[in-house]
């Protein structure tokens, strides 16, 4: 069983999901994850980078929305020595606005603006990017995006349709938090943040990439929520914010000593989501390990990290015994040979296969070979002994590990062509059925190569 652990252990935000999930693909399918984002949504780039947080190689994910990244602020004491403040410089897009608004600018490196409202806002301070306050850059004014705003921008996408669900689904659970959370109807709800192009970017992306991954169990660990408070358009508000203590209700969670909100809303939402349990690692074999790095320093390395991989009981399970029955044959024919095969195989035979062998006195001869399972090893020793002419078969009990296998089948040009997918042991291939390929070959009329890179093409599109 494919098993994603997720370890919150510097607690959850989006993009540092989606970094640490995008670093257990290959460089082709990286490529191609970020391509159909950066065509996904107007005004919206994605882009990745190699980074590393107290030494912890991993990947960064920044999401530009019209060329510029928001950024977050904690509120409290700062320490130098363990997480130095940044120096004060001119914000590139700060703007001016005639407004009833409150603004807040006790703290000098706070660079963007904090707003109180009469409606009331999701506030997701990401740890990694974060999208505190949009402004709708070169019009002056702020967008405050409802559900309605925020189902028609994703069903506005190319995602699959059970992607563009799924994102929905963690919208609906920001909503309710907000909801609860400052005491107004669902409906009422104005996205502020969440709202955001970058924020609906890193909920579809998280999205996609599980949807490519296909896990088929997802375990978190219990969740590191920080400490300390936090500035949004609200005011200054305890780690963790209203709206994530709400939605990681029933989930265990943790404080500690880092100050600053390790986990978001949009974190907790997508972890509440998508994990099926929450707790220690369990024993598996792990394959790959994705490491997502966030862009505040802390004493402890600011990453996500996922481990990839399979229950351990599970690929156990992918370790059989099998039989292997053996006879030597030098007087039959091969017509003969090939009819006792045929029959072995009609039984229950995990295969049959003959090769040449040299007897005492020169004599040449056949070696017959038939695998099979324990429960089928008499019922199949008693057909060579019936339908060739040895004395005798050996029998050899070995243990045999094979991939988990699948059948998938897929749209061509040419037809539907099943193709058989093998994954296990930290690999994965493919192979297109032969009985398939060859009739679909023969019915357009084209060789057989043609079917297979079409099947091979349409199986990868496919995920």
């Amino acid at each position: 069983m494919k098993t994603l652990y997720i370890e919150c252990a510097m607690g959850a935000a989006g993009d540092m999901l989606t970094a640490a999930l995008l670093d257990l693909l290959s460089v082709e399918e990286q490529q191609a994850f970020l391509g159909q984002m950066n065509r996904l949504l107007p005004g919206v780039q994605v882009k990745v980078n190699p980074a590393q947080k107290c030494g912890v190689q991993g990947l960064h994910v920044q999401v530009l929305v019209n060329g510029e990244e928001e950024h977050s602020h904690d509120h409290g004491p700062v320490h130098p020595e363990v997480h130095p403040a940044p120096a004060v410089h001119d914000h590139p897009h700060e703007h001016m606005h005639e407004h009833d608004h409150h603004h807040d600018h006790d703290d000098p490196h706070d660079h963007d603006h904090v707003y109180e409202h009469e409606h009331h806002h999701d506030h997701v301070h990401e740890h990694g990017h974060d999208h505190p306050h949009e402004h709708d850059h070169g019009h002056g004014h702020h967008h405050h995006a409802t559900m309605a705003w925020v189902e028609q921008t994703i069903q506005k996408t190319d995602l699959p349709p059970e992607v563009k669900e799924q994102a929905l689904q963690v919208y609906r659970v920001i909503a309710q938090a907000e909801s609860a959370a400052h005491g107004c109807p669902v409906d009422q709800v104005h996205f502020h943040e969440v709202g955001a192009l970058d924020a609906v970017a890193d909920v579809t992306a998280v999205c996609l990439l599980l949807h490519m991954l296909a896990p088929e169990k997802i375990i978190a660990s219990p969740v590191h929520l920080g400490s300390g408070q936090v500035r949004c358009a609200h005011g200054i508000l305890p780690v963790p914010a209203p709206a994530t203590a709400y939605i990681l209700q029933g989930v265990p969670a943790y404080t500690g000593t880092i100050r600053g909100e390790l986990c978001t809303p949009t974190g907790a939402a997508l972890l509440k989501t998508f994990a099926q349990s929450f707790g220690p690692m369990p024993v598996m074999v792990t394959e790959k390990v994705g490491v997502g790095v966030g862009n505040k320093d802390f004493e402890a390395a600011n990453v996500v990290r996922v481990f990839w991989g399979c229950d351990a009981e599970q690929e156990q399970k992918k370790k059989e015994q099998i039989v292997e029955l053996r006879c030597n044959l030098d007087d039959m024919t091969g017509e003969a040979i090939g009819y006792a095969s045929e029959l072995l195989l009609e039984a229950g035979a995990l295969d049959v296969y003959t090769a040449p062998i040299q007897m005492k006195k020169s004599r040449p001869a056949v070696l017959l070979c038939c695998l099979c399972r324990p429960s089928e090893q008499d019922k199949l020793t008693q057909l060579m002994l019936r339908h060739t002419t040895t004395w005798g078969v050996r029998a050899s009990v070995m243990d045999r590990s094979v991939l988990t296998t699948r059948i998938v089948p897929v749209k061509t040009k040419y037809g539907v062509v099943r193709v058989k997918q093998g994954t296990g042991y930290a690999i994965k291939k493919c192979k297109v059925e032969y009985g398939d390929m060859a009739a679909a070959a023969a019915q357009a009329g084209v060789e057989l190569v043609r079917v297979e890179r079409a099947a091979r093409k349409a199986f990868k599109k496919q995920g």
